[in-house]
This record gives C-alpha cells, sequence and structure tokens, in this order.
C-alpha cells in the first residue's frame, strides 16, 4: 500500500478503462478485489468541499469527469466507506482511491515490434494495429504494447518522450480489435486532436460480422454507455440515460450471409467498447466478442454440421470479427484534411469469404 498526503499525484490514462486489463489474472482476493494507489488525509481546519473538487487540485493529468466516473465505479473511499462525488469532505476525513489491480510504477522501456506505419510526418503518425497488441501498458501487459513499440521507433527522436502524458496516443482500440490509430509526436499536436476528438469532428467507420440481420439495413443506435455493475470488465448500454455517458452509433449492412450480417459502423461519440455494447444492446453481438456472448452459436441450426462449421469460423477469426477501417481528422498544424482507410485484416477477409460461400450453398 502506498499513503500520499496533500502531494499532487498523476491519476493514470488507463484508469478503469477495462481494455487495459485484457489477458490479466485475477488477484488471488478474487476479481472484486482492489488495491489502494492513493491517500489523502484532509487537514483539521478543511472546509466542507465536494469530494471531486478536493481531489481535482491534488491529482495531476485528470479531470472531474473521470474523478466522477471513479465515484461511480465504488472506487473511492472515504474513512473506508465508497463514497459518490457529490460527497463533502470533512476535517481530518481520510480518502483514498482503490483500482483493481495493484499499483505499477515502471519506465516505459522500448521494445522492437514491428509496427505498421501508413502514415508519418513531423507532428504525427497513424499505426494500422494488428489484432492482440494492448495499446497501453497495463495490467498483465507492462510489456510488449503499441506504446513500448512506439518508443523504439522513435529512440532517436529527441522531442519524444514515451512518458510525457502531452505525447502520444490520442485514442486507443481494443486489444482484439484491429485497425487504425493516430498518434501525436508533439504537444501541441496532441493537444488539437484531442480537442477533435472530443468535439467529434473525426471520421472513424469500422466493419464487423454481426449475429443476425438487423431489420432495417442502415440505422442509428444511441444509449448512454457506462461500466456493468455486475461485472467491471464489461460496458453496459442505459437506455434511459440515468447512468453512464451519452453514445451513438450509426450502422449500415453491406452485406447478408443467412444467420450473419457484415456491417459498416460510424462513431459520433468514443465511448469505451462502443460499437461492441451498442451491437450487443440491438441484439446483434459481434462475432466470436467473447466478452459481450457473441462467442456462442446465437442463429442457425442445431445441426452438428454447422456446430462445426461454426467452431471453423471461430478457428479462423479467433477474436471479436471488428477492425477500424477508416480515420479521418483535420493535420493539427495545417488545418488540411487528411484521410486514411484499410484494408480489412486476413483473419476478418477469411471468415467472410467463409460465410459467403456458406451461403450460397445453403
Amino acid at each position: 500500500m502506498c499513503t500520499h498526503s496533500e502531494e499532487t499525484e498523476d491519476l493514470p490514462d488507463d484508469l478503469f478503462d477495462p481494455e487495459e486489463y485484457e489477458g490479466g489474472e485475477t488477484s488471488s482476493g478474487g476479481e472484486n478485489q482492489l488495491y489502494e494507489h492513493f491517500r489523502f488525509v484532509a487537514d483539521k481546519n478543511q472546509s466542507l468541499l465536494r469530494i471531486d473538487k478536493f481531489l481535482i487540485d491534488r491529482l495531476m493529468n485528470t479531470s472531474r469527469n473521470r474523478i466522477q466516473s471513479a465515484a461511480e465505479a465504488n472506487c473511492i473511499l472515504v474513512n473506508g466507506k465508497a463514497v459518490k462525488s457529490s460527497y463533502r469532505i470533512k476535517p481530518m476525513d481520510v480518502v483514498t482511491i482503490m483500482m483493481s489491480r495493484p499499483r505499477y510504477e515502471a519506465e516505459i522501456i522500448p521494445e522492437d515490434i514491428p509496427l505498421n506505419i501508413v502514415y508519418e510526418d513531423n507532428d504525427l503518425l497513424v499505426v494500422n494495429k494488428p489484432a492482440g497488441l494492448v495499446v497501453h501498458p497495463g495490467h498483465g501487459n507492462y510489456h510488449g504494447t503499441l506504446v513500448n513499440g512506439l518508443a523504439y521507433y522513435l529512440k532517436d527522436d529527441s522531442q519524444y518522450d514515451p512518458a510525457d502524458p502531452r505525447l502520444g496516443l490520442v485514442h486507443r482500440i481494443d486489444k482484439d480489435t484491429s485497425g487504425l490509430l493516430v498518434i501525436a509526436k508533439r504537444p501541441e499536436a496532441k493537444t488539437n486532436l484531442g480537442r477533435q476528438f472530443f468535439n467529434k469532428t473525426t471520421q472513424r467507420k469500422y466493419v464487423a460480422l454481426v449475429w443476425g440481420i438487423p431489420k432495417e439495413e442502415e440505422g442509428r443506435i444511441e444509449g448512454n454507455i457506462g461500466r456493468d455493475p455486475r461485472d467491471r470488465m464489461k460496458m453496459m448500454v442505459f437506455p434511459n440515460g440515468e447512468q453512464g455517458k451519452t453514445a451513438v452509433t450509426h450502422y449500415r449492412i453491406l452485406e447478408k450471409f443467412g444467420y450473419v450480417s457484415f456491417i459498416e459502423c460510424r462513431l459520433e461519440t468514443g465511448r469505451t467498447h462502443q460499437i461492441r455494447a451498442h451491437m450487443k444492446y440491438i441484439g446483434h453481438p459481434i462475432f466470436n466478442d467473447d466478452r459481450y456472448g457473441g462467442n456462442l452459436i446465437l442463429k442457425g441450426l442445431p445441426s452438428s454440421k454447422y456446430k462445426q462449421f461454426i467452431h471453423n469460423c471461430f478457428e479462423i477469426c479467433p477474436r471479436q470479427a471488428l477492425h477500424a477501417k477508416t480515420l479521418g481528422f483535420k493535420h493539427p498544424v495545417t488545418g488540411k484534411e487528411i484521410f486514411f482507410d484499410s484494408d480489412i485484416p486476413d483473419d476478418m477477409e477469411q471468415l467472410i469469404e467463409k460465410w459467403r460461400n456458406y451461403y450460397r450453398s445453403e
């Protein structure tokens, strides 16, 4: 355990991000065990103050929204009991921030990891990430991440420090999702690009294979997304807006194969697991998405032949069939609109072709 009093601390970017726990082992105390990361003791003359305001002055590189999310996830304790962000600090209160992984502090080690760089200039680069590559070090994945690979690739760039939060990843995609990511090499670029993502002016389209055939050829899915209270590793949709954050996904059917559909999704917002949670919500989980039920046979015949066919499909594409295909934004320095398109990876191409052949033969 660590104890801090009245200093400012850097709250990690991956706080409460379930993708950063991909592949990690459950602690011996069970998946609900929490570990203390920060501790603050209120002064004896402390005036009544909301806890989110109390913490924003003591934690660097964070926001009130992230602190409030931590409170909603029952990860902020006062005198040993979880509190909400509206709690008012009193003199001598002991405030602790808990996380579901042990505290781990280490420098980011440059590692010679092959990177598929599709564009680079002095200010940024765009990478086509393969499925299976975690983007940022976190619980269970302290090495072998995209960030480690970037640290090696940019090791001769004197202005790039992989530990500097003002540089690096502007957004993330899940470990087992493939596709395009933009990385900022300069602080001004990250600030500008971050603002574009926040203001929803970027262009992002994904392609996915999903179970079933949506009723409409194209549609709009809207529903707040927040952490599933029964499983912290999952996100869920709260349709009445009482919890979570606003999330909007637009989809369009590209091809139908009887029991599955190949679709395109356009993000209007960018929440954790947004497409995966939204497609689950409307009854069409992404094919082989084990976290959201897509690894089960949800449509089709009960025959042993069909079951074997699905098993073969899962082996061809042993991850959620989701790919971040396109990415567009304004260059942070020139202001020019730039757009990138990536090929569908081989595992998804083979999967789609297998379904196409199956559908034709039926």
